[in-house]
């Protein structure tokens, strides 16, 4: 039975018989403030190639009333199963098909989410379709070749707005009718309907005008940073209409914040979804902005590549995501006053680290995956997908030159605009522009999977004059169940030499840009030169590739990382340095004693919070047991200094206080926590707002300082939906057995918390302090995840499989444990792909920490 699924043979097959035109989709919403199930009336008309033949369409719907072909009323019991209407006796040429059903609301954020704030009480909708979940409120032919215009009319409650991928109509008698949309996908369709507040405004350049909207829940409105959001769009606007050479090519564009998104965000033509955290309740750093700009500009680059031009199947889904984040990165980089020239510091240090994680793991694969089916797409939004891509893609645009590049991706968008089309149609292109046959280079770029790692070989005379500098590349061997062979690849790098200059900085003296190929690749060093100071090769972040150090380098940048006067080769080294302690190249104490030495220099707000996430995850899992909780101290210790130093209100004080939080464990430590959320105590410059007063919370309650009570106090101060999901967190971090018990049966047991109130309670439960109290659900998670995965929607199993596999349990006998049950439950491959990702991470765990002991003696 296919049940939800859908090959890529089917799609293949419905694809050569059908073309689809036209949707008219009617939605009657007046009941969604009570919630139910809402009705549904789809009329299409498509093509078919073939006289009576058999297609399907897809739908997921409590019940169907009326199936309408060709004026002819189908059996509904007959024809609708499995999620699938079936389609015989089509006509050659033209054919209508009308489907009546009733659709559910969900609180899963697949189809038409829908979320009630505690602050009104009123209920807030929004549409989430990607990848195949149109299905869920409407009948389609659900991917994404299969584009057609969509008409929808929707009857809301009194006094609600309407917002949807076409301009917004005014209202007749509560019943919003839109004008067609362009031809576009299934999946990037959308509608956002409740009582949202909205603030407007347009972008104008030479006669251009698209009207901008923003909108939130009236809740959230008193801090949404409207001027600010707007003036990242339109920078947005104006740097990537110059550099694709064609003009934005919807109608308006929307930007919808929305209550329990999955999500980042969604980039639907027109009227783009975004996680409503991203509307700043509290103070935050910088690094939080420069983030939500990156999301922002990333969805707003999808309107071109993806929604404008879009991938036939799902295996070019990393041209989507891999072009929108390198555009956004390059975008804030380079657009005239942009707050973050140094975009691609953040990129290498958090991105590119979460493409290096991915690309270890026995599930790595070739960027351009091989997408049997939807199953294998709903589990490949990875960091192959989106950061691999995009490093990638900068490599490319380093291989083949910047103008040639966009000059290529010009011509791509005429050629198919509002069309589908495969990678060779993009290669294409761009081979005609930079003269570069590129057959190679995608072969094995895109098509190997793994990561090299370059190694510089240097040699010097006497007098310390460099005699001979190659650069040698390394293929290592795929990790264990990967499918593949290890592959030597073409890298387009610079090398940069730094020396110490009189104020004991770290300046670039020279900089080389070279193709590196095969094992070995000569370096032209001019001769009779002295040895630079610091080698780093990959300077400016070109490639995508693990980069080491030589022993004297790396003896430099162990006294001064902090003593660069850039950030991006900083961030290159600290990501290094992070590489090999996961590699157990560098123990962890190692590890810490590098970033302790560092840090305090370290200027970018976003280098500094990765790095306490790196430390205290280092210290976690890949410490040495026997010294893990020395680590701790001196960790605790070093973040409140620091937070006693930092500069009163600055980024860096808030930072170091988050840190210092997560780690307090002293009666002392917990006591100033205490003393800070009570008012008794303070720091001066530190604002204790509500969302650090949470973190506080959180803590508080993970240590058995605050009770029940204390935690529904907190929440009396906040009683809104961001202060529900930190209580739900405080509760289950408790460290009791009911409040464990309590969390595992409201997420395993039961199925009826919403998805950001399930992914709170995990959050909460997992807490790496309290192993011995959480060992006995390792075994309770393997005889429970097989029917959570057969029974839940996919967003809500994944997050249990991830979130409670028992990670914290650092042994051989969980990996024993992972082995038996794969073996005995026989779990589908996406399934079975999602656990054994979790048992590398033990497996990284333990090599991790058998590297810290083994440093100790």
């Amino acid at each position: 039975m296919p049940g939800t699924n859908l090959t890529r043979e089917e799609a293949q097959q419905r694809a050569r018989l059908l073309n689809t035109h036209a949707y008219e989709i009617e939605l009657d919403l007046s009941g969604a403030q009570e919630g139910g199930t809402y009705r549904s009336v789809t009329t299409v008309r498509f093509d078919s190639a073939e006289a009576n033949a058999e297609s399907f369409i897809d739908l997921i719907a409590p019940a169907v009333h009326e199936v309408v072909l060709n004026g002819k009323s189908l059996d509904v019991a007959a024809v609708f199963r499995d999620s699938r209407i079936a389609l015989n006796h089509l006509h050659q040429g033209p054919n209508e098909l009308r489907v009546v059903a009733d659709c559910s609301y969900t609180n899963t954020g697949e189809g038409l989410h829908r979320f009630v704030d505690p602050v009104d009480q009123q209920a807030y909708l929004y549409t989430q379709f990607e990848v195949p979940d149109a299905r869920r409120v409407f009948a389609s032919f659900e991917q994404p070749d299969l584009k057609a215009t969509f008409q929808f009319t929707v009857k809301a409650p009194e006094g609600w707005t309407v917002i949807s991928n076409s301009p917004t109509p005014e209202p007749v008698d509560t019943v919003w009718r839109f004008e067609p949309t362009p031809r576009i996908s299934t999946y990037i369709t959308a509608l956002i309907v409740g009582p949202y507040h909205a603030v407007h405004s347009s972008y104008e350049k030479d006669g251009q005008s698209v009207p901008l909207g923003i909108y939130c829940r009236p809740s959230l409105a008193e801090y949404l940073d409207a001027d600010a959001i707007f003036e990242v769009t339109r920078q947005g606007f104006e740097w990537f209409q110059e550099k694709f050479d064609y003009a934005y090519p919807f109608a308006k564009y929307d930007q919808l914040f929305v209550p329990e998104f999955n999500a980042g965000a969604m980039e639907n033509a027109g009227a783009v979804t975004i996680r409503d955290q991203y509307v700043f309740r509290s103070k935050v750093t910088d690094a939080a902005y420069e983030v939500r700009a990156e999301t922002i500009l990333h969805e707003l680059a999808h309107m071109w590549f993806g929604d404008l031009v879009t991938m036939e199947w799902w295996n070019d889904l990393w041209l989507n995501e891999s072009f929108a984040t390198y555009t956004s990165i390059a975008c804030q980089s380079a657009a005239p006053g942009s707050r973050w020239p140094h975009s691609w510091t953040t990129f290498a240090n958090s991105m590119k680290t979460w493409a290096y994680r991915q690309d270890q793991l026995p599930s790595t694969h070739p960027i351009m995956a091989e997408i049997r089916d939807l199953d294998d797409v709903l589990v490949n939004f990875d960091g192959i997908t989106y950061a691999k891509g995009a490093s990638v893609l900068k490599q490319l645009v380093a291989y083949v030159g910047e103008d040639e590049f966009f000059r290529g991706v010009q011509a791509y968008f005429k050629a198919h605009a509002f069309g589908n089309t495969r990678l060779a149609d993009l290669l294409g292109a761009l081979e005609k522009t930079s003269g570069r046959d590129l057959t190679t280079w995608s072969q094995k770029w895109l098509q190997t999977a793994g990561i090299n790692i370059l190694r510089p070989e240097i040699e010097v005379d006497g007098a310390g004059h460099v005699t001979s500098f190659a650069v040698r590349q390394e293929a290592p061997a795929l990790p264990a169940g990967a499918k593949g062979q290890p592959t030597l690849r073409p890298h387009r790098i610079a090398i940069g030499c730094y020396d110490l200059d009189g104020n004991g900085k770290l300046v670039r003296t020279e900089r080389i840009e070279l193709d590196v190929d095969g094992e070995l690749t000569a370096v032209p060093f001019p001769p009779h030169t002295a040895r630079p100071a610091v080698v780093l090769l990959n300077d400016d972040d070109l490639s995508y590739a693990k980069v080491r150090l030589d022993e004297r380098s790396l003896s430099v940048v162990t006294e001064h990382l902090g003593d660069f006067t850039a950030s991006l080769p900083r961030a290159l080294c600290w990501a290094s340095a992070w590489d090999m302690t996961r590699d157990g190249e560098l123990a962890t104490r190692d590890y810490l004693s590098l970033v302790l030495s560092g840090i305090g220099k370290e200027s970018d707000i976003g280098v500094v919070q990765s790095l306490h996430r790196q430390v205290k995850l280092a210290i976690d899992l890949y410490a040495a047991p026997e010294w893990r909780e020395a680590g701790l101290t001196q960790w605790t210790d070093a973040t409140l200094a620091h937070l006693r130093s930092a500069a009163a209100g600055s980024d860096h004080q808030l930072a170091w206080a988050r840190a210092f939080a997560a780690t307090a464990r002293t009666p002392q430590q917990l006591d100033l926590l205490r003393a800070l959320l009570e008012g008794s105590q303070s720091i001066e410059g530190l604002a204790v707002d509500t969302e650090l007063r949470w973190v506080f919370v959180e803590r508080l309650a993970a240590t058995g300082v605050l009770d029940e009570d204390d935690i529904a106090a907190e929440y009396e101060r906040d009683k809104t939906a961001a202060g529900e999901r930190h209580a739900a967190t405080a509760r289950a971090a408790r460290p009791t057995e009911a409040a464990k018990a309590e969390a595992w049966a409201s997420v395993v047991e039961g199925d009826t918390l919403p998805n950001s109130m399930q992914e709170s309670v995990i959050h909460g439960f997992v807490q790496t302090d309290q192993r011995e109290l959480l060992a006995p659900y390792g075994e309770a998670f393997f005889a429970a995840v097989k029917g959570v995965w057969e029974s839940r929607s996919h967003e809500m199993a994944q997050q249990i499989a991830v979130g409670l596999y028992p990670s914290l349990q650092v042994s051989a006998a969980t990996l024993d444990a992972t082995d038996a049950w794969l073996k005995a439950a026989e779990p589908n491959a996406a399934l079975r792909r999602l656990v054994s990702e979790s048992r590398a991470g033990v497996e990284r765990a333990l090599k991790a920490q058998a590297a810290d002991a083994a440093a100790a003696s």
